[in-house]
């Protein structure tokens, strides 16, 4: 039987989307091949079948643009804007690696900025003598930082800052690099998409979580150490060796993985439901409300292998700041016990810390509230934080045409 001529005409007109070239396909064909080839199902189908090489370079990419996005903590509306504003003549090594530049320095100085907000944050989260006056006061976060500064002067109100930057370029690019392996392995088994995106998240913020916790340790015990007035801060080598030297473990470096497993159980709820709400969010926005969060097909930026719609900044920049409320009042109070913990050594060296110890204290003293102690200052660090990081990346994954 020879074929009915709608279905010739059908394959011939997506050939002929197809057979053009990138700069070929004019709005009203690249809207068609938009449409045919844009679904999440598409996408990951796409990705299942890659080869182990092509996954090898997929996985590095990853790793690479996961770093970036991980420094990039907060960024400009202006910038953002900018990247929307993107050229159309296809990606080369040199235009990428100076985009590169621009989405670490900035953003690098910008986390600076919010620096002073997380040495307040952690200082009320372990309950420090100094400044537990502060908590639950109105302004209290200006007021202990005008403390901080009145005794320390402005290094004070960055004590610690060295290890987190250290710290979240390997955090970052390791979460992003094994969300995206696992999202992949874990599709081939489980058809629930929110089920696999939520143990993907889960999973790689385990591992990205045991990969940097030392750097972590380190940036909380000098973000907690108040000195006398006029003693220097104590240097990271003298923190570390410090931590090291205590008594709780026999073996010193067990001392630099205090509240780890509260960290564990913290992060299956932080990692799990940021990139569940996440792309929740981003795949409504893509379905649902396409027409006014989705680019035009004019506006696309041009490749040959990503089949998922960009969305505007607005849009992508807020379905990373949602997922970032979701996220942090999920997982809040283990961050909180978890903090207490960290710091247990710097009272009593010989103790390991213990967390129903730490709850009951938290308990007794402020009952529930005291689980969520310096909430409002983690919205106003983690919201932009995750609005820009998730931007910068799937931004980034659109200049290297991948999934």
């Amino acid at each position: 039987m020879t074929p009915t001529a709608p279905s010739l005409s059908a394959k011939s007109s997506h050939a002929h989307v197809l057979d053009k070239g990138p700069t070929d396909i004019d709005v009203k064909d690249a809207g068609f091949a938009l449409e045919a080839i844009s679904s999440p199902e598409a996408a990951e189908a796409a990705l299942a079948s890659r080869s182990a090489s092509e996954n090898t370079a997929y996985a590095f990419k990853t790793w690479m643009i996961g770093g970036i996005a991980g420094c990039t903590g907060k960024y400009t509306l202006g910038s953002a804007h900018h990247a929307d504003e993107e050229d159309e003549r296809g990606i080369d090594v040199d235009h990428l690696l100076n985009r590169s530049r621009l989405y670490v320095y900035h953003p690098t100085i910008a986390k600076t900025v919010v620096a002073p907000l997380d040495r307040v944050k952690i200082l009320f989260q372990t309950h420090n003598a100094k400044f537990v006056k502060y908590t639950g006061t109105h302004f209290g976060l200006f007021k202990a930082g005008a403390a901080i500064y009145r005794e320390y002067g402005v290094r004070g109100l960055f004590q610690g800052h060295s290890m987190q930057l250290a710290r979240i370029f390997p955090y970052a690019a390791i979460k992003f690099m094994t969300y995206e392996q696992l999202k992949i392995a874990l599709g081939r088994r489980i058809s629930d998409h929110h089920v696999r995106n939520f143990l993907a998240g889960a999973l790689c913020g385990i591992v990205s979580v045991a990969a940097s916790y030392p750097l972590d340790m380190i940036r909380v015990r000098m973000a907690y150490i108040t000195p006398t007035s006029g003693v220097p801060a104590e240097r990271v080598r003298t923190v570390a060796k410090m931590i090291y030297n205590e008594p709780a473990y026999r073996f010193g470096i067990l001392n630099f993985f205090r509240g780890f497993p509260l960290s564990i159980m913290g992060i299956i709820p932080y990692g799990g439901v940021s990139f569940l709400t996440h792309e929740y969010f981003t795949s409504m926005a893509r379905s649902r409300f396409a027409n006014v969060a989705s680019k035009p097909p004019d506006q696309q930026t041009r490749g040959r292998r990503r089949k998922v719609r960009e969305l505007k900044s607005w849009a992508e920049l807020a379905s990373g700041g949602l997922s970032g409320i979701f996220a942090q009042t999920a997982s809040y109070p283990f961050e909180l016990i978890r903090r207490r913990m960290q710091i247990a050594g710097a009272h009593d060296p010989t103790t390991r810390g213990n967390a129903a110890r730490v709850i009951r204290e938290i308990w007794n003293a402020s009952g529930v509230r005291g689980f969520f102690v310096g909430l409002t200052i983690g919205y106003v660090k983690v919201v932009p934080m995750f609005a820009v990081s998730f931007f910068t990346y799937e931004k980034l994954k659109a200049l290297l045409d991948i999934e």
